[in-house]
This record gives C-alpha cells, sequence and structure tokens, in this order.
C-alpha cells in the first residue's frame, strides 16, 4: 500500500502524523501544499469522497482572513477552485491510503490508522 500524506511541512498536526507513522516504521510520501500545491481535480475528489465540511478548514487564520462574502459562498462546487489557489485552507494532513482518505489526526482518525495499517 502506497500512503501519501498531504498537508504542509511547518504545521503541527502534519509534523505530529508524521511522527506518529515514523515511529511505527509505516514508510510513505509526503506531499507538501507549499512546495507541490494542489489541483481542483483532486480537491474536488477529496469533496465529493469527505464532504467539503471536512475539507475546508473553518479555524484556521486563512480561512479568518477570507472576506464573508467569500466564506459564505462556499459550496462543494466552488471550494475545490478556492482549494487549488490557496491550499492552506485544506484541513490537514490528508492521509491517502490509495483507497481511503483520512483527514485531521485526533484519536479517531489515529485509530483508524491502527486498523488500517495491520
Amino acid at each position: 500500500m502506497t500512503i501519501t500524506v498531504y498537508g504542509i511541512a511547518n504545521c503541527d498536526t502534519v509534523k505530529k502524523a508524521r511522527k506518529w507513522l515514523d515511529a511505527r516504521g509505516v514508510s510513505y510520501n509526503f506531499h507538501d501544499f507549499k512546495k507541490g500545491g494542489l489541483t481542483q481535480e483532486r480537491a474536488s475528489e477529496w469533496i465529493a469522497e469527505l464532504g467539503v465540511e471536512k475539507v475546508v478548514n473553518k479555524r484556521g487564520t486563512t480561512w479568518r482572513k477570507l472576506d464573508q462574502a467569500i466564506q459564505e459562498s462556499v459550496t462543494a462546487e466552488s471550494a475545490p477552485a478556492l482549494l487549488a489557489s490557496q491550499s492552506s485552507l485544506v484541513k490537514r494532513p490528508v492521509i491517502d491510503l490509495g483507497e481511503i482518505r483520512l483527514i485531521g489526526f485526533d484519536k479517531a482518525v489515529q485509530a483508524d490508522l491502527e486498523t488500517l495499517l495491520d
């Protein structure tokens, strides 16, 4: 299984996820949004699978800096273009396990990873 971790290198949650994977000897590729960007197509796939509310990070500073009219107009149809232009708006990390994507890195995601990696 090829695992890809999508995120931003200096994000604390991404660091925590990568450290967790490293400690378990799990091999993965890291895709840094700041260096590799995010395509509208990939953002659209994530939204179709996980939902716009789960993929768009509405708690971060990038979201808070957006004009309120833009915030209010974000939908599953409009979000991919916005996420492609401002990848910091993606909730991080996105852990792509091939058939399944997990987003964030709370205890529930860790438990899911434990199950999926066994």
